[in-house]
C-alpha cells in the first residue's frame, strides 16, 4: 500500500498548529463524509486516509513521531500513545452539521411521495371570479400484479438479514462508528430477493390521473395552490406528497393586471375631450357609463372605483383606471373636412390661454433658447 503524507492529505504546512489541523479536518471530513458520498468507493478511502491523517497530527506525541521517523514511527496500532484522538476535539460538532445529531445519531429515512408542481393556465376573467379546473397529471399507482409490495407473485418481501429491518447499518470507521443508509436495502428494512416482473420491485407503476382544482376569485399570476396528497404516492405505505398548482394568467386584450388594480386605455374624440360627456367604459363584469369633464387632455387618468379584482384573502376589491387618448379622427368625408377646416380659421390667433400645452410647450422653447 502507498504511504501518504499527512500533511498533504490535510492541506497543510508542516508548521499547522492545533487550530489550523482541526479546520482543515473538519472541512475534508464533511467533504468525504460517506453519507453524502454514498456507493462512492474513492471518497470513501479519502475519509480514511483524512481520519488516520488527523489522528495522528491532533497528537502531540504522534505528531512528533511521525515528524522524526514517518510512518515508522506510527505504525504501531491505532491505539498507541497517551492521547488517541486527543487534543480535546468532540466530534460531536462535525456530525450535528452532517446529520443534526451527535455520532450515534444517523439519518432517518424518509420514503414520502415526491411533491409535484403542475402549471395552470387561466384567463384574467377566471382569476377575478375563481374558476373549477380539471387537470390531468402523470403519476404512479400501486402495481396491481404485487399489490404494492414490490416482490414477484407467490413470493414476498422479507426482513434485511444486513440491518435487520432498521433500515440503517452501523460502519465502523476508524475508532467511531456511524449510522448510514442499508446498501441491501436502501433504508427500506425490507428485502426483495425476486422483484415483481411488471413494477422491478418498486411496488408501483406510471399512471396519470384527473384532479379537479378550486381556483379562488382573485389569486394572481405566479401564485401556487396546494392540494395536500395529491402528489407522488410514498413507498411500501408512506403518505404521499403534495400538488402545487402553478398559476400563470394569460395577458388580456384590454386589461392589465397591478394587484387588485386594472388599467385599460380609453379613446375618445376629441370633441368629447373639448366638451366632455359621458362614454362606456368596459370592466372586467361589464360596461360601465363614465362622465369625460371637459377640457380632457390626453394622458389624463381616471379611477372606477371598485371595479378591479377582488382581494384573494378578503371581499376587498380593487379599482379600474382609465388612461385617456384623445383619438385623431381619419379617413375624413367632405363635410368633416370643411368643418374642421372652418374651425382651423375661427381658431387662429386663439388666446394661449385656450391652448395651454401649446404654451407650456412654446415656453420650455423659448427657456431653451434664450
Amino acid at each position: 500500500m502507498t504511504e501518504v503524507d499527512y500533511y498533504e492529505v490535510l492541506g497543510v504546512s508542516r508548521s499547522a498548529d492545533d487550530v489550523e489541523i482541526k479546520k482543515a479536518y473538519r472541512k475534508l471530513a464533511m467533504k468525504y463524509h460517506p453519507d453524502r458520498n454514498p456507493d462512492n468507493q474513492e471518497a470513501e478511502e479519502k475519509f480514511k486516509d483524512v481520519q488516520r491523517a488527523y489522528e495522528i497530527l491532533s497528537d502531540s506525541q504522534k505528531r512528533a513521531a511521525y515528524d522524526q521517523f514517518g510512518h515508522a514511527g506510527v505504525n504501531g496500532g491505532m491505539g498507541g500513545g497517551s492521547g488517541g484522538f486527543g487534543g480535546g476535539f468532540d466530534f460531536s460538532d462535525i456530525f450535528s452539521q452532517m446529520f443534526g445529531g451527535g455520532a450515534g445519531g444517523g439519518r432517518q429515512q424518509n420514503y414520502q411521495g415526491a411533491d409535484v408542481q403542475y402549471t395552470v393556465e387561466i384567463t384574467l376573467e377566471e382569476a377575478a371570479h375563481g374558476v373549477k379546473k380539471k387537470i390531468t397529471i402523470p403519476t404512479h399507482d400501486e402495481c396491481d400484479v404485487c399489490h404494492g409490495s414490490g416482490a414477484k407473485a407467490g413470493t414476498s418481501a422479507t426482513t434485511c438479514n444486513m440491518c435487520g429491518g432498521s433500515g440503517a447499518v452501523h460502519v465502523r470507521q476508524a475508532i467511531f462508528q456511524i449510522q448510514q443508509t442499508c446498501p441491501q436495502c436502501h433504508g427500506s428494512g425490507k428485502y426483495i430477493k425476486e422483484p415483481c416482473i411488471k413494477c422491478h420491485g418498486e411496488g408501483l407503476t406510471k399512471s396519470r390521473k384527473t384532479v379537479e382544482v378550486s381556483i379562488p376569485a382573485g389569486i394572481d399570476d405566479g401564485q401556487r395552490i396546494r392540494l395536500s396528497g395529491e402528489g407522488e404516492p410514498g413507498r411500501h405505505g408512506a403518505p404521499a406528497g403534495d400538488l402545487y398548482v402553478l398559476i400563470s394568467i394569460r395577458p388580456h386584450a384590454v386589461f392589465e393586471r397591478d394587484g387588485m388594480d386594472l388599467h385599460c386605455e380609453l379613446p375618445i374624440s376629441f370633441t368629447v375631450a373639448a366638451l366632455g360627456g359621458e362614454v362606456e367604459v368596459p370592466t372586467i363584469n361589464g360596461k360601465v357609463k363614465l362622465n369625460i369633464p371637459k377640457e380632457t387632455q390626453t394622458g389624463r387618468r381616471m379611477r372606477v372605483r371598485g371595479k378591479g379584482i377582488k382581494s384573494v384573502r378578503s371581499a376587498a376589491m380593487g379599482d379600474l383606471y382609465c388612461h385617456i387618448v384623445v383619438e385623431t379622427p381619419v379617413n375624413l368625408t367632405e363635410r368633416q373636412r370643411e368643418l374642421l377646416e372652418e374651425f382651423e380659421k375661427i381658431s387662429t390667433g386663439l388666446d394661449r390661454a385656450q391652448t395651454p400645452r401649446q404654451k407650456s410647450f412654446m415656453d420650455k422653447l423659448r427657456d431653451l433658447f434664450e
